[in-house]
């Protein structure tokens, strides 16, 4: 009997369950998941809620200009997931075959300017006021750059920045630190500042939006958990995140 005892105790060790042992913990998933930076704030709290629907499961995020992440993705960086912040720039990657299968339309977002606290360099849209002023802007092929180029071209108004980011929330951090008299940035931008900066409506700001699209990155090997990622922002729960922030429903 005692012979009996060992032998099913060493043979419940050998095999992870010798009583009051702790079970092996379940290997962690990593979803990562490439977005535009004026998507950091409403992607986190949305990586959250899928983290919190998918024990195991952690996604990481990397947040950039959209156009430096498909080069990203062109030169086989892994990623499963990839959401960018207008339609040139995802028109690119699924040229390059990037994207597997369509991609899917979330939101848009339309432009503003923002100015330190007391709007000190007396800014008052994007017109002459701007004329020697310390203006902050995207630069070209960023997809904030270049909707800012159109809003301007419609409006007839030439910019002369001092600085042009290569995303928008370094635009945001500039005048944010005093650093800029103002900068031309996503209404979700403004609104994610809050108190730190005044807001400059924009005259037919509405008649120039940029399109956002999220796709399943078409190497990503969690294909099934990133599908489900783009259901979540595609769906209710994402959408009324992102209406809450500021984006324009598509």
């Amino acid at each position: 009997m005692i012979r009996t005892l060992v032998a099913l105790t060493a043979l419940a060790v050998l095999s992870g369950c010798a009583p009051g042992a702790t079970p092996s913990p379940t290997p962690s998933t990593e979803l990562v998941v490439y977005a535009g930076s004026s998507l950091s704030d409403t992607y986190t709290s949305l990586g959250k809620s899928f983290e919190a629907a998918h024990p195991g499961v952690t996604v990481k995020f990397s947040f950039d200009g959209s156009s430096e992440l498909v080069d990203q993705l062109k030169q086989g960086a892994p990623a499963d997931v990839f959401a960018s912040a207008d339609r040139p720039n995802m028109d690119k990657a699924t040229a390059a075959d990037l994207i597997a299968g369509s991609p899917s339309l979330f939101a848009m977002n339309t432009l503003t300017i923002i100015v330190p606290k007391g709007n000190p360099a007396g800014i008052t849209g994007l017109d002459s006021s701007l004329d020697g002023r310390k203006l902050v802007v995207c630069g070209d092929g960023v997809p904030c750059g270049t909707v800012t180029t159109k809003l301007a071209k419609l409006l007839g108004a030439t910019l002369k920045p001092v600085s042009q980011e290569t995303k928008v929330t370094d635009v945001r951090a500039k005048v944010e630190s005093g650093q800029a008299d103002a900068g031309v940035v996503y209404v979700t931008d403004a609104k994610a500042s809050g108190t730190k900066v005044d807001t400059i409506a924009i005259k037919n700001a509405d008649l120039v939006k940029n399109e956002y699209l999220v796709g399943v990155v078409a190497t990503s090997k969690n294909s099934n958990l990133a599908s489900q990622f783009v259901a979540l922002v595609t769906g209710s729960e994402g959408q009324k995140v992102l209406s809450g922030a500021g984006f324009v429903l598509s």
